[in-house]
């Protein structure tokens, strides 16, 4: 690896750090990954709180709405196991040969130059989902770290909480929110970093719904616009 170019002092300056949601942003919403959680969902809620199913999807969509997590709301009004809710929720779903790897992911990650920039993975979901995402895209050795929303310690925050954000970039090692770029596909989530002074892409694929105020100062359909927004970081970009 190439050694950082030192500052007056002496002192290598540190590595900004890229941070990237998984879920519907690694993989495309194409993938319908939300569709098969969100029925599971409908049906931890309906059996665990004996609800009629127009209840239960009524109650996981406003507590969606409200905290950025359905877990969060069940934790806080019902005293769920949000591990057993994990368990029947995430762990169960089935992503085999609905998450494959991509090649063109792939290329984009191996392009960015992780001597100026430090790749790091940011999601609301628990750990075992993570990595089994990212083991499916065969991109678990591209990322220095995971920052994800620990459902073993309650009270848990989870993006768009700015604790979530701080959270990120304590594990991350990052000081300055002007050192932290950020891409997901959630508005809230995008909005939030963006007001926290994180630079920001809300990814809005194709297909999908622009939205009439911008979540942040980048908006993009497709991962491969980073390279245009940010060529600092790529190498095929930043050629001496």
């Amino acid at each position: 690896m190439e050694k950082q170019e030192a500052t007056s002092n002496g002192a290598t300056p540190p590595r900004q750090v890229f941070f990237f949601d998984i879920d519907n942003c690694l993989y495309p919403k194409s993938a319908k990954v939300h569709d098969l959680m969100a029925n599971l969902i409908d049906e931890y809620f309906a059996a665990h709180l004996s609800l009629p199913w127009e209840d239960a999807v009524r109650l996981h969509k406003e507590y969606y709405q409200n905290y950025g997590l359905a877990i969060e709301g069940l934790v806080r009004h019902h005293q769920i196991d949000p591990l057993e809710y994990n368990a029947k929720v995430d762990d169960a779903l089935p992503l085999d040969g609905v998450i494959t790897p991509n090649p063109q992911l792939k290329a984009l990650l191996a392009d960015i130059d992780t001597t100026k920039v430090k790749l790091w993975l940011f999601t609301n979901a628990y750990i075992n989902h993570a990595k089994r995402v990212i083991n499916l895209l065969e991109i678990e050795d591209v990322f220095e770290g995971v920052t994800f929303c620990d459902y073993a310690k309650v009270p848990f925050v989870c993006k768009p909480h700015p604790g979530m954000y701080q959270k990120a970039m304590a594990e991350a090692g990052v000081e300055k929110h002007e050192n932290c770029f950020f891409v997901d596909d959630s508005y809230n989530n995008c909005k939030k970093a963006q007001e926290l002074g994180w630079t920001t892409a809300h990814l809005v694929e194709e297909g999908v719904h622009v939205p009439r105020t911008p979540a942040s100062k980048y908006q993009i359909r497709h991962l491969e616009e980073l390279r245009s927004i940010f060529p600092q970081f790529f190498k095929s970009t930043n050629k001496e």
